[in-house]
């Protein structure tokens, strides 16, 4: 008998301890742009601080060109042994980058060693996310109901919401409690070390999640691929062009409000660092909040119209908004509440949509391999293209991106309710 809505209980232990290790990866991922600012002097040359901001920004673009190995490496070995293994290979290489990261001696102590410590530790969080991301979507979507899988994805976002906002709020105790030299010298290693410490929390956390029935199910047709990637290519190419199409503009969504915009507003436009923090923390509150009403939405009323609602609205609002980037925090929280108010609407069933598009034995490699190509090209370059082409000309780009997302989606079927493959 089909279970119906009104009898189905979702597990929410199991979605909790499967993205509380998500919400400890896109922790130590998002404290690196939100203390940037602080510590590029520190890790490099205090010469020229534009340039050190800069150099702090293309480590962290070079770090996500990694990811698609990762999402390579990881996919794959998530698709031969198993979800669960593969969650808990990538928070251990993401948080052992961040205590790395918490403890690194300055370039006045060691010169040039510091920043290239640095890039191997952001090599290491590089692949770990680019496995993560497609592994926790797979893992997500496979023990779901399919009349509630747009509800279980929900919890995806949830935990990456919790986790930036942890650092937000990390950020606006710091600032406010730390004037601007403790917070060069060590208030910025503080975040990084406390990453340490929420990978252990963790890897406990999920080091009893079942494995998914449809990984065991498909783990013989998974071990007899040759060529998945390839395969992928030749079997599916129109997931693969609908997933690179709706990453676009989720990437630069993603970036542009939870990373480029920080520094951004500080350093180019002069808005207060407390302003900041304080409006992306309102902003990431309301992000937490509507994740599982879109989700529930999307299991009512379907995905495209949520997805399509959402490319046009940024095509249409996204450079206005751009004017309020400005001191004054009436102006950034508006900025940041309808940016990320309307990013809901994809976060929520964002590993949904991903895991509908491939069948199981390729799930994990397809998503970790083309979505983080994606997330490489456009949104790993997202703080290092707005510091250097400036505001104005980097919003219409992601208005463009919109308008191309929007046609993408349009040509999407419609997949509420189906049984995954």
């Amino acid at each position: 008998m089909a279970v119906t809505s009104e009898t189905h209980r979702l597990p929410v232990r199991k979605l909790v301890a499967a993205s509380a290790g998500n919400a400890v990866e896109w922790y130590d991922w998002g404290i690196y742009t939100a203390f940037s600012i602080y510590f590029a002097t520190q890790i490099f040359p205090k010469g020229n601080e534009a340039a050190a901001l800069l150099s702090t920004f293309a480590t962290f673009a070079l770090a996500f060109f990694f990811r698609p190995l990762g999402g390579y490496l990881l996919g794959r070995y998530a698709d031969l042994r198993g979800r669960r293994t593969a969650m808990l290979l990538t928070i251990a290489l993401m948080s052992g980058g961040s205590v790395v990261i918490g403890i690194l001696p300055t370039f006045e102590q060691v010169g040039w060693l510091s920043p290239a410590l640095l890039v191997l530790a952001r090599i290491a969080q590089g692949m770990a996310l680019g496995g993560e991301v497609s592994n926790a979507s797979a893992y997500l979507g496979e023990i779901a109901a399919p009349s509630h899988r747009g509800r279980y994805s929900s919890f995806f976002y949830i935990s990456t919401g919790a986790a930036v906002l942890v650092a937000s709020l990390l950020g606006f105790f710091l600032s406010r409690n730390l004037d601007a030299a403790a917070m060069g010298s060590y208030g910025w290693r503080v975040p990084f070390l406390i990453g340490g410490v929420l990978g252990l929390v963790g890897l406990w956390l999920r080091r009893e999640l079942p494995e998914t029935e449809q990984f065991e199910e498909n783990r013989a047709k998974a071990e007899k691929l040759r060529n998945p990637l390839l395969l992928t290519l030749k079997e599916h190419p129109k997931a693969v062009g609908q997933l690179v199409g709706i990453t676009l503009l989720s990437t630069l969504c993603f970036y542009t409000f939870f990373s480029a915009l920080t520094p951004f507003a500080v350093k180019t436009r002069h808005a207060n660092d407390f302003d900041v923090f304080l409006a992306l923390s309102i902003a990431t509150g309301l992000f937490i909040a509507l994740q599982y009403p879109m989700g529930w939405m999307a299991d009512r009323y379907g995905r495209k119209p949520q997805m399509l609602a959402w490319s046009a609205a940024m095509a249409v609002l996204v450079v206005p908004l751009s004017s309020l980037v400005k001191p004054g925090l009436g102006n950034l929280v508006i900025v940041f509440c309808v940016g990320l108010g309307l990013y809901t609407a994809i976060t929520s069933i964002a590993p949904a949509i991903m895991s509908e598009l491939f069948p199981t034995e390729l799930r994990g490699l397809g998503i970790g391999a083309w979505y983080n190509l994606t997330v490489a090209l456009f949104g790993g370059t997202a703080p290092l293209v707005i510091q250097w082409v400036g505001g104005t000309v980097f919003f219409w780009y992601v208005a463009v991106a919109a308008v191309i997302s929007f046609v993408v989606i349009l040509t999407l079927p419609e997949t509420k309710g189906v049984t995954l493959r």
